[in-house]
């Protein structure tokens, strides 16, 4: 299969410039002499290498969380190289295991076509379009007949599946493990196979499905995939990883008002580490930002700000992220408000707003709520409500005031 593209480029970068930014930032790389023969050849044939980056529409929307992996993608593919995107639509329909404690319903056909639609506008938000190839897997493995299924499965052993850290845990405890799902990784894999990846990247709960495609690549004759590993980072909670299922998550669909809102709720101790693999900003940019933390010369809120307006104008605009921060200042920092507000979510479209002010523990009755809206201590943003009987529409997140000290984030959601 002949790969040699246009990639713009009339010389690739050095071998050893080209190394310090493959490396930069990963968790584990599989193995550098490997990268750096490829590179190699890459230079001599004058070949850009096929990078493979693959993500099940398991949900209509991208998060911030996705974005470490396409943020590294983009910078091998501005160093000339080709990135070979696969949306997991057949892989989708079981679900990745990874991370997971108990078999994942399946979705339906149409279920990850709708979300498949989404995928590929937001990911080229971030993704140079003519350096990249976008394949669907089930043109392969949606044509399969059952001895080429069979053949697949005859290339590795129960023993070597259940060697992964989801399985292992899962079978000695004794919780069930749905055969399909064992199937996975062997999938993933195979999926290497098919567009001959050079170079596969995920997040480190990717390690083992990355490696089984090493494997069957050398099955197949191929020489086998580097595997190149980055960080899963935590939701806005600072604990768990970033997953719209947790309810932790920053979206790229998000608005500017809300997105940068949740950035300035994480927890400063993790600011870091949204520096380093969300603000796409270089090495040495982040290192002057943390200088300046570490020496008092730059307050933690106003870092936070700063990365806020930043993330926005990522997926926004330059303009959209000033707004954001100048609103966020005025409701803020301008009227006395604190830095961080516990968010409530509401589970209906429509509240009328003494049950709102109980909900979300600004007052401890109805009556409280009442006397409280007459003396004009209630309001939502610079707006007093002192109409008892006003319904409130959950949409964009809004902060209600009871009184001088007592705030409240409101959001829609369960």
């Amino acid at each position: 299969m002949d790969h040699v593209l246009d990639t713009g480029y009339k010389v690739f970068p050095s071998v050893k410039e080209q190394l310090e930014v493959f490396k930069e930032n990963l968790v584990e790389l599989i193995s550098e002499r490997e990268l750096t023969a490829k590179l190699e050849a890459s230079l001599k044939d004058k070949r850009p290498l096929r990078i493979k980056y693959g993500a099940d529409p398991s949900a209509p929307d991208l998060h911030i969380g996705h974005t470490v992996p396409l943020r590294k993608l983009r910078s091998l593919q501005d160093l000339g190289h080709t990135v070979v995107f696969i949306i997991g639509d057949f892989t989708a329909r079981i679900g990745d295991p990874s991370g997971k404690s108990e078999t994942r319903p399946m979705l339906t056909g149409e279920q990850v076509q709708a979300n498949a639609k989404t995928y590929q506008e937001q990911v080229f938000r971030i993704l140079d379009k003519k350096k990249t190839e976008v394949h669907y897997n089930s043109e392969w493995l949606g044509n399969m007949r059952p001895e080429d299924f069979l053949k697949l499965t005859a290339q590795y052993t129960v023993a070597r599946i259940l060697e992964r850290d989801d399985f292992s845990k899962r079978y000695k405890a004794g919780e069930p493990i749905a055969i399909v799902e064992l199937l996975y990784p062997l999938m993933q894999g195979h999926d290497s196979v098919e567009i001959e990846s050079d170079i596969e990247i995920g997040g480190t709960d990717q390690k083992f499905n990355l490696l089984v495609g090493r494997e069957l690549q050398k099955i197949d004759g191929q020489e086998p995939q580097v595997v190149m590993t980055l960080p899963l980072i935590e939701g806005t909670d600072g604990v768990q990883k970033m997953s719209k299922s947790l309810g932790n998550h920053i979206a790229l669909q998000d608005s500017p008002r809300e997105m940068f809102g949740k950035v300035m709720s994480i927890p400063d101790a993790i600011m870091e580490r949204y520096y380093r693999y969300a603000a796409a900003l270089s090495s040495q940019e982040v290192g002057e930002i943390l200088e300046r933390l570490k020496g008092g010369e730059l307050h933690p809120r106003d870092a936070k700000a700063q990365l806020a307006e930043r993330i926005v104008s990522l997926f926004h605009s330059e303009a959209e992220g000033k707004n954001a921060r100048k609103e966020f200042d005025e409701i803020f920092k301008n009227k006395g408000m604190p830095d961080e507000i516990p968010t409530v979510k509401i589970g209906q479209k429509t509240i009328d707003i003494v049950s709102l002010l109980v909900e979300a523990k600004l007052v401890t009755s109805k009556n409280e709520a009442r006397r409280l809206m007459e003396q004009g201590g209630v309001k939502i943003g610079h707006e007093k409500i002192t109409d008892p009987k006003a319904v409130i529409t959950i949409g964009e997140p809004f902060v209600l005031q009871c009184g001088k000290r007592k705030f409240a984030k409101i959001e829609c959601g369960t």
